[in-house]
């Protein structure tokens, strides 16, 4: 009893930090995109908050570094003093972006680049923590830490935070962020601290994980996984804005629908890889996605519905259907893991997924700046079905439940 209490809370923790690493991600993703397009901004510059995931796409190239500090040769485990660093900067640089404002978007841009390096270096840590601490059958929870606190924490910054921003103002609501990433990391820092010295013999080194068969076979999964699922992401909130809705609808609708069908989709994905396996969920929620996809581009160009029928039910929808997918995805990259170097191999997956989503989302700016809603997610839905063969002949050997929440 008292081992699970333990594996209990050492999961809450976790869980806390993915809540605060997605609520910089909800404010980055749906708040900012929508408070700029409220203010009539161009979706070509809105598609420029696409930038922002650089710092994700890029940190396998420091992730052996905190690694081998995290994991020194002897001593103990370090993740605590990482994530403690790594708020502190996220902290002050939201403070810094309340004081600038949302407008000019360069500015905030720029505070919200450094907030987003140290939530990545923050996440390496706590991802190799997680591959170590929760090992064997127990992945699962870790992975329902994941999933739960991102769409958790995405509520938060892309909901609860356009509805301050809607009503108290940018500085407002930039702060309560802040102050909430503070109080939910601290129960991280606390677990973490109670790690005893140990001897370790291996370096976590890039070309280790790279070496690995199944680490190169899960990068060409995220990616083409990734083309499907997130290329249309970042325009659902301005597509929501320009069919008539407000930034306190957004924020409500945003926040409800990750809270909601967000977390259900998560959950279902778990039971669902539990039953058939990771392959055919994956391949089922691309489906559904295409075909979102489809309605929306059809409404959007005046063929079917309206856009203000279909943009609210997008929304929610999409939400459920990609926590549907990447809780299986992300499962399955926690199992093929090495625990030894956890952060490292762990980031490579992770840093595929950003490369690939900042890439389709500049290029979905300009797409639907220049051809217009109906066009871009057509194009969108074209590519979803597309990549829908290799996606599943690339899962043909990886078809196991072995990431599945036990």
């Amino acid at each position: 009893m008292t081992e699970r209490r333990q594996t209990l809370g050492t999961v809450g923790a976790i869980g806390g930090v993915y809540v605060a690493q997605s609520v910089l991600g909800g404010v980055t993703w749906t708040g900012l995109p929508g408070v700029l397009r409220s203010q009539e901004l161009p979706l070509d510059r809105i598609g420029l908050v696409s930038l922002l995931v650089l710092p994700w796409a890029l940190k396998f190239l420091w992730a052996p570094a905190v690694e081998r500090f995290r994991l020194p040769a002897m001593g103990r485990d370090r993740s605590g003093a990482i994530v403690l660093l790594g708020v502190a900067v996220v902290i002050a640089m939201l403070v810094v972006a309340g004081l600038v404002g949302p407008s000019p978007v360069l500015p905030v841009l720029a505070v919200l680049m450094v907030a987003a390096f140290a939530t990545a270096t923050v996440d390496i840590a706590c991802d190799g923590y997680v591959v170590a601490a929760l090992s064997g059958t127990r992945y699962g929870w870790g992975n329902a830490a994941q999933v739960g606190g991102a769409y958790l924490g995405s509520a938060i910054g892309g909901g609860v935070f356009l509805i301050l921003v809607d009503h108290a103002g940018w500085t407002v609501g930039t702060w309560a962020m802040a102050a909430t990433i503070l109080a939910i990391c601290l129960p991280f820092v606390f677990v973490a601290s109670r790690a005893t010295p140990a001897r370790r013999s291996h370096v976590p080194r890039l070309r280790s994980a790279l070496a690995r068969p199944e680490v190169r076979r899960g990068l060409v999964i995220a990616a083409l996984y990734v083309v499907a699922q997130k290329t249309a992401m970042g325009l659902f909130g301005p597509f929501f804005i320009d069919a008539g809705y407000d930034l306190g609808a957004l924020g409500l609708l945003s926040g409800l629908g990750s809270l909601t069908l967000g977390l259900v989709g998560a959950l279902g994905g778990g039971a669902l890889v539990r039953r058939f396996s990771a392959r055919p969920v994956l391949v089922g929620a691309v489906i559904a996605q295409a075909l979102l996809l489809l309605v929306v581009a059809l409404s959007a160009g005046a063929v079917w519905l309206q856009p203000a029928t279909v943009a609210p039910v997008a929304m929610v929808l999409s939400a459920a259907v990609m926590a549907l997918g990447f809780v299986a995805l992300y499962g399955q990259f926690m199992s093929w893991s090495d625990p030894r170097q956890g952060g490292v191999d762990f980031t490579l997956f992770q840093c595929m997924d950003a490369g690939v989503s900042m890439v389709a989302g500049l290029s979905a700016g300009v797409v639907a700046e220049h051809l217009g809603y109906a066009a871009f997610f057509g194009i969108s839905c074209g590519l979803s079905l597309a990549v829908l063969p290799a996606i599943w002949r690339a899962t043909a050997r990886h078809s196991t439940t072995e990431a599945s929440l036990a």
